[in-house]
């Protein structure tokens, strides 16, 4: 856990005698609308002190903060009044001993005063050296959760008086809120550049350099297809992708939903080929708790899970007849049943199917229902193999070389134009 310790020291106050009470609430009003304008402490700590500077004889504000884990009160910010110099911040090491007195402390949740409180508190420690003039501590955070120190030391000659100590009271909320908004912009910070680490690692491991997909040939061998991606994209009609397998039928899926409007939704993908005959209905729609043997909870399908953005319908030619009439319902109207359910769910999901069968032929042959046929291929686009378009064999050959040297972090070594014409030169079955 952290804690934070504010140091002031300044100016005679301008209040005392009538009004107190207002003035002390409106001086608290602007402080609090200081401490939430800024997100880190040390912007909190210099607009603050420019406040205080007004109705405290104060010159400078300084925000320490308690690190348990380091054993040590650091300067985390400062707020100079005037033309005062900027007094040495750094941080102070604790013994465990030292550590435990200063908590002590600041669960009392006590205003300390280094003339009359020195046994409370060790100045020697809870100060950066240079320290000059008469000095006021309070405690920030909960009694439970201490989180720093605000101290406020007065300009040289000049002494604090009571008011002042109501005054320091009215400052220990607003700055451990402000202390706790930076711990957890700190935190932030940390996660950020965590998740960063990881993104970086799994680009090396992946070779890749972002994660944006790279479709090799878009510019030559591809550009029809492409062509015909950028026309769909921006619509919301169903697609139909063709290709042998590995033709990057998925690829150009996923460039399709990141175009679409509905980019910022989930794109999953599902191989009904993959999905045993029994699981069917429950893969795809859902079921509900005790609707068949180990249904210990309900759960929702791929139609669920991919509401408002986009469902790859990958090898759609593999599913039984019986799971098409279920796929019709959901297409035409948007609505679908859990398996054991009576109730009715309505989704909003982008259809993008693929297969490398020859649809058109199941059709007439009765293996694919005619109207499920009509309603998925509104608009297909057909992929090229490999063979078909061997312009872009040394493009791909410099991309995987990269890819391999990234991933394995070995020199670049590019094919060879006698490795190109050997690659070019093959069949490229399968």
């Amino acid at each position: 856990m952290a804690g934070t310790a504010v140091i002031f020291s300044g100016k005679p106050a301008d209040c005392t005698g009538n009004g107190v009470s207002g003035y002390l609430q409106s001086l608290a009003t602007e402080i609090w609308r200081e401490a939430c304008r800024h997100i880190e402490i040390g912007e909190s700590a210099e607009t603050i002190a420019s406040v205080l500077g007004r109705h405290l004889p104060i010159d400078h504000v300084l925000v320490r903060r308690i690190e348990l884990q380091r054993g040590c009160l650091e300067t985390v910010g400062q707020g100079v009044v005037g033309n005062s110099p900027r007094l040495e911040g750094g941080k102070i090491d604790y013994s465990a001993s030292q550590m435990d007195r200063l908590l002590t402390w600041c669960r009392q949740g006590q205003i300390a005063r280094r003339d009359s409180d020195s046994a409370q508190v060790d100045w020697s420690l809870l100060l950066p050296a240079g320290i000059e003039g008469d000095v006021l501590a309070g405690p920030l955070g909960s009694a439970k959760e201490p989180s720093g120190v605000l101290i406020l030391v007065s300009a040289r000659k000049q002494r604090f008086d009571p008011e002042h100590e109501s005054m320091m009271e009215l400052l220990l909320e607003p700055f451990s809120t402000a202390l706790e908004n930076d711990r957890r912009l700190r935190e932030t910070e940390a996660m950020r550049a965590a998740a960063e680490a990881d993104k970086q690692s799994l680009l090396t491991r992946l070779g890749r350099k972002d994660l944006a997909d790279v479709i090799v040939g878009a510019n030559s061998g591809l550009r029809a297809v492409m062509e015909r991606v950028e026309l769909v994209a921006r619509s919301d009609v169903p697609v139909l992708i063709l290709g042998e397998t590995g033709t990057g039928k998925e690829l150009v899926a996923r460039v399709i939903h990141t175009q679409s409007p509905r980019s910022g939704k989930p794109f999953l993908r599902v191989n009904c080929g993959a999905i045993p005959m029994e699981l069917i209905d429950s893969q795809l729609f859902g079921h509900e708790r005790g609707a068949f043997t180990g249904a210990v909870e309900a759960r929702q399908g791929w139609f669920e899970r991919a509401d408002g953005g986009t469902l790859l319908l990958d090898e759609i030619g593999e599913l039984p007849l019986a799971a098409q009439v279920r796929l019709l319902r959901i297409l035409q109207d948007g609505w679908l049943e859990r398996v054991g359910g009576h109730r009715p769910i309505n989704v909003d999901v982008r259809i993008v199917a693929a297969t490398h069968r020859d649809l058109a032929a199941m059709v007439t042959q009765g293996k694919f229902r005619e109207d499920l046929w009509y309603r998925i291929a509104v608009f297909p686009i057909l992929l090229p193999t490999l063979r078909e378009r061997p312009e872009d064999i040394p493009e791909l050959a410099r991309h995987f070389a990269e890819r391999a040297a990234s991933r394995f972090v070995l020199p670049l070594a590019l094919p060879s134009a006698e490795d190109v014409s050997l690659l070019m030169t093959y069949g490229w079955p399968g």
